[in-house]
């Protein structure tokens, strides 16, 4: 994995208490790790801090897999 996605893996394991090494780049993160609305929030304020972006609501609920955030944030910077 580059380094925004092992970030973004980072982040989502401590948020959802899963280890690291359970979340791939083709994992779904609604469908396979259970997250939920908070779990999403929380997700846009860590990636805001984490990479200096600005993250709205309907862009998050259209990245459904790592990859799809690590591109997302790729191309917000």
């Amino acid at each position: 994995m580059e380094p925004i996605a092992l970030k973004i893996r980072d982040a989502l394991a401590s948020q959802l208490g899963l280890e690291p090494e359970e979340i791939l780049e083709d994992t779904d993160i609604i469908e396979e790790l259970g997250a939920d609305s908070l779990d999403l929030v929380e997700l846009i304020m860590e990636l805001e801090k984490e990479f200096n972006i600005s993250v709205t609501d309907d862009a998050i609920y259209s990245c459904h897999t790592v990859a799809d955030l690590t591109e997302f944030v790729k191309n917000m910077q």
